[in-house]
């Protein structure tokens, strides 16, 4: 049923004083009663949005100036902290250290071997002149980071000789592989890479290589990217293809702009869909991971059945984690729904200033439970072992939140229509779904790696704004699912784009070769070697 709207009355102060004046003499007229009734009901809808509210404004405090995380402990103060302290549950120390980076950690520097100026192995200890030095197995190591243009350019001076007697010219060849393109693959990747990877728009990176001495247009970079994306479309739909094999697949969306589709005016009457979006999918199985992203008028449930058309017939459907949104499952498909538990969570986040016992209840028993599955993760458990492992030890837990929630409500212990009212009830009613996890193996908690997937949309959009065009859009969505897939799986981006974007025949001969999780075994064996740049 529609909730209807209250119906706007203007009432000043003093006419409201002089109805309060006349009630004393009798019976109010019909319509002193609906002036009076008016403000009634304006003071009862700015009560409920106060409470409803005004925890939001707490939340966006926190995340201008306070804490970054909804923690249990940070939501619920100091207080939360002592009681998991007397509680004998042990407290997460600060790691010795000093919060610098190790050698290890830069395995994408170049690497040095400097040999030592006056000793070799075997020679006697020039110190004692008595013992032999022999060659350590962990040497000393430097590290230095020099800075660099993010696209750097080599003027190639070729010599020219002219004849004085016939006019003849003759030019020095260019080195070998210098190709006679003007950008090599190298360039494609990081424009794409910095534009679509961590969200550096066109004009930005004009300007940063306009001081730096090379000249690099927002034109121009467009047509370096709508180029390369021509070679790298067989490892997209390949990836596509993946996605729609695995076993769990999470789906949401967020607004996006797209110029070229947005009309000025909607037209009167037409029930057409107006809004834009870009919708995140996520898939995961057999240890990889597969993230996708769609823009366009779809919603996730409408892209998420475009992928899973693509879905092999003997497997069984898979599990699609959501939010409880109905666009997240809007389609022609069969997936197994769980809902998002940590929306549900959120809902207590917000409203833990205005009741922060009952709120304190439902978080620690939340952190339990998802105490219980770092536990599983940690442990490597398979996801038979972890379902046997959540019924017993968060089964308990979550069957007394799921009697709590019920008294509450039946025992008139919270007002219905209050904020924590609403957030039991949400609870409540999607229950079964966000409770999955202890029915059904492999099941996951939450939908937070598919909202961290959609962090990388919500970066392009606060720096560029929009898209122009359908086009520059599905340009995009090509380069954040093939970055964003490389870094799920632990691969640098960069080179995954170079080595693609060098073998264009070999991958669109056989796409599944060419994926992040196998691209280099594959190279490896390839015995062309790679095409020349350009």
């Amino acid at each position: 049923m529609t909730k209807q709207e209250p119906r706007r009355l203007e009432v000043d102060r003093q006419e409201l004083e002089t109805i309060l004046e006349r009630t004393r003499a009798g019976a109010l007229s019909p319509a002193d009663h609906e002036k009076l009734k008016a403000a009634v009901d304006t003071l009862g809808i700015l009560t409920h949005e106060l409470e409803a509210k005004g925890t939001s404004i707490d939340r966006l405090r926190r995340l201008l100036f306070g804490p970054s995380t909804e923690t249990t402990s940070r939501v619920l103060g100091d207080v939360a902290g002592d009681q998991i302290a007397a509680a004998g549950e042990t407290v997460k120390e600060k790691r010795p250290g000093h919060g610098r980076h190790g050698v290890a950690a830069y395995h994408g520097a170049e690497q040095v071997k400097v040999a030592h100026q006056s000793l070799k192995h075997g020679d006697r200890c020039p110190a004692c002149d008595q013992g032999k030095v022999y060659t350590q197995a962990e040497p000393a190591t430097l590290v230095r980071v020099r800075g660099m243009a993010p696209l750097s350019a080599t003027v190639y001076e070729l010599d020219r000789l002219r004849c004085n007697a016939c006019g003849g010219m003759y030019t020095a060849d260019a080195p070998d592989g210098v190709g006679t393109a003007k950008y090599d693959e190298t360039a494609a990747a990081m424009t794409g890479l910095l534009k679509y990877g961590v969200g550096t728009p066109f004009y930005r990176l004009e300007k940063l290589e306009k001081n730096l001495g090379i000249p690099f247009p927002a034109a121009t970079q467009w047509e370096v990217v709508a180029k390369a994306s021509g070679p790298l479309g067989p490892a997209h739909d390949e990836h596509i293809r993946q996605a729609a094999q695995g076993g769990v697949l999470y789906n949401d969306d967020t607004t996006m702009k797209i110029l070229q589709m947005m009309p000025s005016e909607p037209e009167p009457g037409t029930k057409e869909r107006t809004g834009i979006f870009t919708s995140g999918i996520v898939s995961t199985g057999d240890g990889h991971k597969v993230a996708l992203f769609f823009t366009g008028r779809k919603h996730a449930g409408e892209n998420l059945e475009k992928v899973l058309a693509q879905r092999a017939r003997e497997l069984p459907p898979p599990i699609q984690m959501c939010d409880a949104l109905s666009r997240n499952t809007k389609g022609e498909f069969d997936t197994i729904v769980a809902n998002c538990l940590a929306h549900g969570r959120r809902q207590f986040v917000d409203v833990a200033g205005s009741f922060p016992e009952e709120c304190r209840h439902v978080l620690e028993t939340l952190r339990d439970v998802y105490r219980n599955d770092a536990v599983a993760r940690d442990q490597s458990m398979s996801a038979a072992e972890r379902l046997a492992f959540h019924q017993e030890q968060s089964g308990p837990l979550m069957d007394g939140l799921e009697t709590w929630f019920r008294e509450q409500i039946e025992e008139q212990r919270v007002e219905p229509n209050s904020g924590l009212g609403e957030a039991i009830t949400y609870m409540r009613n999607h229950w079964v779904k966000l409770t999955l996890f202890l029915r059904k193996a492999g099941a996951p908690l939450d939908n937070t790696i598919c909202e961290r997937a959609l962090k990388r949309v919500v970066l392009h959009r606060k720096n560029a704004l929009f898209y122009k065009t359908e086009n520059g859009a599905r340009v995009g969505d090509l380069f954040m699912t093939l970055i964003h897939t490389a870094e799920l799986n632990h691969v640098n981006p960069f080179d995954y784009l170079v080595t693609l974007l060098r073998h264009p025949r070999e991958l669109a001969q056989n796409p599944s070769a060419w994926m992040p999780w196998n691209y280099q075994a594959t190279l490896a064996q390839t015995t062309t070697g790679p095409s020349p740049p350009g």
